[in-house]
Parts: structure tokens; C-alpha cells; sequence
């Protein structure tokens, strides 16, 4: 290898923003060659009762892993098989009722091609992703897929690049076409992530979080004013809820309303929960969800959401239990 040059920074930035343009065009020439074989390759991934088993050598060996992740948390059971192997006992994990996704930009990969013979044996659909058409994958293939790109982005036109972002963004054009098709929403994406910040905010619902019985600063509106300050500091809500006989909600007193109070020179000794509580406090359902009792406290300015069913206290959710949760 040759001595290097002296660094030139300019240069490098101009380079970069070369290879960032190359491949950006790569792409864009790639919108009017998706058509018919796209949309077929489309549908016999929905048609399929089997799995996607993903192909490629190489960098194409490296896409096509992020591919087959990406597919299998998008709603499209998926696998990598490394085609090497496949000729040596791993071929058996896949099956007729499996398609293939095969990647080579050259469509001339050795270890690919040495097990296409046996899958079309096997019945097996093969869907082709290459950069020639009249390569012996594409000739293999029942459908191709075009990622061929006019010139890569490393300036010896030799490493991967250019044509490694095309196959990249396919395989993800593949993956958002199948979720659309499939009606995939984001709680079945959540599913697939439940260790996420997305599967928290998702899966967590309300009830997974409230407090409830004994936790619950709960008072009645006859309660004494002093009474009612004890039940608040034992809770630790910045809270205490007013409920009647039935434990339907009635209002509820908060840290708030005590400093309003103590600011107008109201006499405190004397006066029951009832008489000062604020009515039509914001609540949730048990079965909502914890993010959505996020978005309410926000919304509304406020720590605390009670948890209700038909106007009856089941629960409370303090924004320190949001956060606890890693919800917010």
C-alpha cells in the first residue's frame, strides 16, 4: 500500500460529498425501473406460508442480513441464510414453502449460484436482487429485482458502495411496500421491540402502572381539612381524592389548591374536603395507555391523572410512575 498523501481536508469533504451524491442519484435512477417484478415480487411475499430466507456473499451478505431483520420486524417472517453454509447442511432450513431473496450485484457469486439448482429443485420461489439482468441469478431467478447502479461511489469504481445502498434501500422499499399490504400498525411494530422505547410506550398500559387501594390518598367530603393533609403527606401524591360511599369521584385537592389558599389568608382549621376541593379532575381508563396518560398530564399541567371506571376511583398514575417505567 502506498505511503499516504498529506492530508488534504478540503479534499476529503469534497470526496465525501462526491460518494454522498453518487449514490443519492443511485438511487433516484432506481424510481422509474420499479414496476410489474416489483409488485409481483410483492405479492408472492404476502402469498408466501413460509418464510423470506435472505441470500447474499460478501457486502450483498451484509445487506442482506440488515434485510431480513428489517422484514422480520416490519410483519414478514424472515431469516438470513449465509449461502456458503447453505451448501454445507444449512440449505436444509429452508423449505418449499419459503421464497428467496437473493442478493448479488454481479449475480455471479460462486456460492450463491452453486445452490440455486437445488432450490429450484426444491420448488422454491427465488426472487433475484442484481445489478445485471443477464446474470446466471437473474436467469435463475423467477423475478429480479434491479439494483444495477451506473458507477459506484469509491473513485477505483471497485468497492461496493454505490451498489450496496441500492440493494439496502430495495430491501427497505420491499419491507414498507409488505407492512402497507399487511396493514401493519404500530402496535404490532411494538410487539417485535417490546425491550424499546417504542414497545414501553405501546404495550405499557395504565393499569400496568397505577396505584391503587391502600396507595390512594382517598378521602370523603366530609373529611376534616386536617385529616385530609395527613391522608396527602402519608400518600406522597401531592394529592388527596375525594370520593364518596361508592368511591365515585367527587374532586380532588392538590398541592396547588393548599398554596392558593394559604395565599388569600383562608382559615384552614375549619373547613372539610369537600368544601375546597376542585371538581372534574382529568382521569384515564385502565385500559388506556400509559402514553396516552403522559400526553394528558402535559396537556393539562398537571402530576397526577386519576384512573376511573364510570366515575368510580380504581387508580392514580403519578408522573414519577411514567418515568419510573421509561415511559416518558
Amino acid at each position: 500500500m502506498n505511503a499516504p498523501q498529506s492530508y488534504d481536508a478540503a479534499r476529503a469533504i469534497e470526496m465525501a460529498r462526491q460518494a454522498l451524491q453518487i449514490e443519492a442519484q443511485a438511487l433516484t435512477d432506481m424510481l422509474p425501473r420499479l414496476g410489474d417484478s416489483f409488485a409481483q415480487a410483492v405479492q408472492t411475499v404476502l402469498d408466501c406460508d413460509g418464510r423470506v430466507v435472505v441470500m447474499g456473499m460478501g457486502k450483498s451478505g451484509h445487506v442482506g442480513r440488515k434485510i431480513a431483520a428489517t422484514l422480520a420486524s416490519t410483519g414478514t417472517p424472515a431469516m438470513f441464510v449465509h449461502p456458503g453454509e447453505a451448501s454445507h447442511g444449512d440449505l436444509g432450513m429452508v423449505t418449499p414453502r419459503d421464497v428467496v431473496l437473493a442478493l448479488s450485484n454481479s449475480g455471479e457469486s460462486d456460492e450463491l449460484n452453486a445452490v440455486l439448482p437445488v432450490l429450484k429443485r426444491l420448488g422454491v420461489c427465488v426472487i433475484a436482487m442484481t445489478g445485471r439482468a443477464e446474470s446466471s441469478l437473474a436467469r435463475h431467478a423467477s423475478l429480479v429485482l434491479d439494483s444495477r447502479v451506473a458507477v459506484e461511489a469509491c473513485p477505483l469504481n471497485l468497492a461496493p458502495t454505490a451498489s450496496t445502498t441500492a440493494q439496502m434501500a430495495l430491501g427497505d422499499a420491499l419491507a414498507v411496500a409488505l407492512l402497507d399490504a399487511r396493514g401493519f400498525r404500530p402496535e404490532d411494530f411494538a410487539r417485535s421491540h417490546p425491550g424499546g422505547a417504542l414497545g414501553r410506550k405501546l404495550l405499557t398500559h395504565v393499569r400496568d402502572l397505577m396505584r391503587s387501594g391502600e396507595a390512594l390518598p382517598r378521602v370523603e367530603p366530609d373529611t376534616p381539612f386536617t385529616d385530609m393533609m395527613r391522608e396527602m403527606s402519608a400518600k406522597s401524591m401531592g394529592l388527596a381524592i375525594v370520593v364518596d360511599e361508592a368511591d365515585i369521584v367527587q374532586g380532588v385537592f392538590t398541592d396547588g389548591d393548599l398554596r392558593r389558599l394559604i395565599e388569600r389568608g383562608t382559615d384552614l382549621r375549619s373547613l372539610r374536603a369537600g368544601e375546597v376541593m376542585s371538581l372534574k379532575p382529568k382521569s384515564v381508563r385502565p385500559d388506556d395507555l400509559a402514553v396516552d396518560a403522559a400526553d394528558l398530564m402535559e396537556a393539562a399541567r398537571i402530576t397526577v391523572v386519576l384512573v376511573t371506571e364510570e366515575e368510580r376511583l380504581v387508580g392514580a398514575v403519578h408522573i414519577n410512575d411514567l418515568m419510573s417505567a421509561k415511559v416518558i
